[in-house]
């Protein structure tokens, strides 16, 4: 399985980006996508997991209510739409694929190249 992610990029406080991962290869032996961030000297963290199959969502409780995970089954991509963005939003994300619906990140075989985002205050 191969994650393409993209979308990342430098805004403001209180803005909106949309981040897509794109996926290619044996995508049937994967449950779930999702995405987890990464800032300098932290570990790598949850954000939001989407089963493929029912659309079965997780999110870290820190997204919640201003990040929505989706995805498009015919194009094998999920999205993040992230809303009222903060500083503390701000990280390189990854898209990772697996065998279920985990926030635990060593449970996710495959991953994408990260994209950096960037919230300024």
């Amino acid at each position: 399985v191969q994650l393409q992610a993209s979308g990342g990029g430098l805004v403001q406080a209180g803005g909106s980006l949309r981040l897509s991962c794109s996926a290619s290869g044996r995508t049937y032996s994967t449950y779930a996508t999702g995405w987890f961030r990464q800032s300098p000297g932290k570990e790598r963290d949850v954000v939001a997991v989407i089963r493929w199959i029912g659309g079965r969502t997780y999110y870290a409780d820190s997204v919640k209510g201003r990040f929505t995970i989706s995805r498009d089954n015919a194009k094998n991509t999920v999205y993040l739409q992230m809303n009222s963005l903060k500083p503390e939003d701000t990280a390189v994300y990854y898209c990772a694929a697996g065998g279920g619906l985990y926030s635990d990140s060593h449970r996710y075989g495959y991953w994408g190249q990260g994209t950096q985002v960037t919230v300024s205050s």
